[in-house]
């Protein structure tokens, strides 16, 4: 997994997180590895938790969290994103004039989040049928949080599943909130922010909130693999 993440083009990823809040890769996964991770699902003693999204008013759908030990392709695709995503959050720590205290390695922040009481796993597996979809939300389970995260297309969009758009939406300062959508491919990943991200204003840099969530899955089934990269309390 490594090999792969390390040759992305990470700085036209990086230039178009900054410019529109997110960025889809080339291909991490092949079509067999993405149905492997699927099957998964169905293995209920590989997660801590399932959410069923109608009864928390979520939207409509499923989700499971991952229980330790995590698989090998989900763990190491967190640890190949991390020391990528790592520069980028710094600087945006800068430029909005905070702290940053994530280290080098993914080790070394999730003993941080340990030591915090922070110790549940946070990477996910997703499942919409039709009709089923996700509200804008942010994955924030704790004190210690990293500002970035990864969604990845385990299905064909066109062929498993029609619909199922992602989604993020920037309250700018001042001003309307912007939406993006993105038709998430299979294999690839979508790089997005957390919580927010810098944007320029007339003082400098200011924090604009973003949020994320699915349009409607309109035929089919869409399954996705979010790694979020801070642990739950």
């Amino acid at each position: 997994m490594r090999d792969r993440v390390d040759a992305l083009d990470w700085g036209t990823l990086t230039a178009e997180v900054d410019e529109a809040g997110s960025a889809q890769t080339a291909p991490l996964l092949t079509p067999d590895e993405c149905r492997e991770i699927t099957a998964l699902y169905d293995d209920a003693d590989r997660f801590r938790s399932t959410i069923d999204m109608a009864r928390y008013r979520f939207g409509s759908g499923q989700y499971r969290y991952f229980d330790h030990p995590l698989p090998d392709v989900v763990a190491g695709l967190r640890a190949a994103f991390y020391p990528h995503l790592v520069p980028i959050a710094r600087e945006w720590a800068t430029r909005l004039g905070r702290p940053a205290p994530w280290p080098d390695t993914l080790d070394e922040w999730l003993a941080q989040c340990h030591d915090a009481g922070q110790a549940r796993p946070t990477p996910i597996l997703l499942r919409y049928g039709t009709g089923d979809w996700n509200a804008l939300h942010r994955d924030l389970y704790g004190d210690l949080v990293f500002p970035l995260q990864v969604v990845v297309g385990l299905d064909e969009p066109g062929v498993d599943h029609t619909g199922g758009e992602f989604l993020t939406v920037e309250q700018r300062p001042r001003a309307q909130s912007r939406g993006y959508a993105a038709t998430l491919r299979q294999g690839c990943g979508i790089i997005f922010p957390t919580r927010e991200r810098p944007v320029r204003s007339a003082r400098g840099w200011s924090a604009a909130p973003m949020r994320h969530g699915v349009s409607t899955v309109r035929t089919g089934v869409r399954h996705t693999l979010g790694l979020v990269f801070h642990n739950a309390a």
